[in-house]
């Protein structure tokens, strides 16, 4: 599992009073919000481990039939839209309806978008996956606020709280990336998208029947009039029009175009903000030097979740296709390959975050760029184990899963270099009035990284198997050669850190 799901961990809340009740010494709040978070990524990622599956199935199998390429594509705009839709997520929760309120409609919004999942119709999926894309962008960076919220006094106390909160995040997307390919194989594909519906459903009762030990804060919408909704019922029925004709046939959308125009508009997004911030934000000769260090390992960023988010195409087509998948006489879903991400994960985490504390006693650290540069790195060598696996595959011989397991081992190594220390970055390079905008910025990077990815693995034609080797290599060589610069690069980005460590 890739770790931008964390950036939870980096929100900050207003200060708030708190309930007195506690659970191993952490506010009982804290279980509301762990569940909720677990069910919402079970749901999110069980859904997409079957996604591609579903859409490249043949339709005599219950799928759609449609092309790889425009299933990658497709996949890549719907992840990148969920983390985007945060951004319109937050802003919900600060001006209209508060971050409690946001978290319950997000997530009915996701149960209702995956209901329509399961109806299997063609028109009402295509709406249910931009369904979804609201829905997440509503819970995700909201739940973390609460998270915040419940530690005003901030300290190590908060930090121990995040990362159990973390861990609910990591449990839920193992369950869900293991459970749902499961139903889907043993029920049907329908039935594969009603369990993450009932997952969701679970959250929201659970956060509903014990939400009163949140937080006492109060509601933000005194100052919410009629106009202030305007700009958000503007968009929501922009989407429902553009997705409803499309799904009946009457507006032709090219999946491979819609990606590559939405690629071009966070990336001018972003480019946007980032002249704002160094030209007209009135920021410091030192805060404009950070500004530049941003700049850097958003780019990095962005190459790195290219790579690492073809976790749901080009890699669980592989699996599908050309991986031995039966043992003893059970037969894996290909979907469920993509729980070995969260297991390393959960395995692996506690010892990065000792070693970064060892290093650091001893002087000898690291500094973000460097940790970036080997995130970036090793991204690239789990790759190159893909290249070889597929090689192997070119002889017309499907490969033993251990290819899969040691490249996500790879991979997820580079995650832990990356990730986590990319969101600790971020609000320590922003300047303080810019801190909640910067760390939206990594979400465009996240945003972006996976609409790229759906449109790298778009250039794999299953018709020509040649074509996979040539881009695990491709990826392969983009992680490992932007890592070398990037490590070049670093002492020069060091001294642009001016002494943020």
């Amino acid at each position: 599992m890739s770790s931008p799901t964390s950036v939870e961990a980096a929100a900050a809340g207003s200060p708030a009073k708190t309930p007195t009740r506690t659970l191993f010494g952490h506010p009982r709040g804290l279980a509301t919000l762990f569940l909720t978070e677990m069910w919402e990524r079970f749901t999110h990622y069980g859904m997409r481990a079957i996604l591609v599956l579903f859409m490249v199935s043949a339709t005599a199998e219950g799928g759609f039939g449609i092309s790889d390429q425009a299933a990658s594509s497709i996949y890549g705009v719907f992840v990148a839209s969920c983390y985007l839709l945060s951004l319109l997520g937050g802003w919900v929760a600060d001006r209209l309806v508060g971050a409690q309120r946001a978290v319950v409609g997000g997530g009915a919004l996701i149960v209702l978008g995956n209901a329509m999942l399961a109806s299997g119709a063609p028109t009402v999926f295509f709406l249910g996956l931009a369904v979804i894309a609201f829905g997440v962008g509503l819970l995700k960076p909201n739940v973390s606020v609460l998270v915040g919220q419940l530690y005003p006094e901030g300290g190590s106390r908060r930090d121990a709280g995040f990362s159990l909160f973390y861990m609910g995040i990591n449990v839920g997307a193992l369950l869900g990336a293991l459970l749902v390919p499961v139903c889907a194989a043993r029920f049907g594909w329908h039935w594969g998208f009603v369990l993450p519906t009932l997952g969701m459903s679970f959250g929201v009762a659970q956060f509903l029947l014990t939400r009163r030990h949140l937080a006492l804060v109060a509601a933000s919408t005194a100052s919410a009039t009629l106009r202030s909704w305007l700009p958000l019922v503007a968009v929501v029925i922009a989407v429902a029009v553009i997705a409803l004709l499309a799904g009946s046939g009457r507006l032709v959308i090219d999946p491979q175009w819609l990606a590559i125009a939405s690629s071009w508009l966070i990336g001018l997004l972003a480019l946007a903000y980032f002249v704002y911030l160094l030209l007209f934000a009135g920021l410091t000769p030192a805060e404009r030097r950070r500004v530049g260090v941003i700049v850097a390992l958003f780019v990095a960023a962005t190459i790195y979740y290219s790579g690492q988010e073809q976790t749901g195409t080009s890699l669980t087509l592989f699996a599908e296709r050309y991986t031995e998948r039966t043992v003893l006489g059970w037969q894996i879903p290909a979907g469920a390959f993509q729980s070995i991400s969260s297991v390393y994960i959960l395995l692996l985490a506690p010892l990065f975050s000792a070693l970064w504390i060892s290093l650091d006693r001893r002087g000898r650290d690291p500094s973000t760029p460097v940790k970036f540069a080997c995130g970036l790195i090793l991204l690239g060598l789990g790759f190159l184990v893909m290249y070889v696996a597929a090689s192997y595959v070119l002889s017309g011989h499907r490969v033993l899963p251990t290819w899969l397991v040691l490249s996500y081992g790879v991979q997820m190594c580079g995650d832990l270099c990356l990730a986590p220390v990319g969101l600790s970055s971020m609000t320590k390079l922003a300047a303080p009035r810019f801190a909640g905008q910067v760390m939206g910025m990594w979400f465009l990077a996240v945003a972006l990284g996976n609409d790229l990815a759906g449109q790298f693995a778009a250039t794999y034609d299953a018709s020509n198997v040649g074509t996979l080797p040539a881009l695990f290599l491709r990826t392969s060589g983009w992680g490992v050669l932007s890592g070398a610069a990037l490590l070049l690069a670093a002492p020069w980005l060091k001294r642009l850190m001016a002494g943020v460590r």
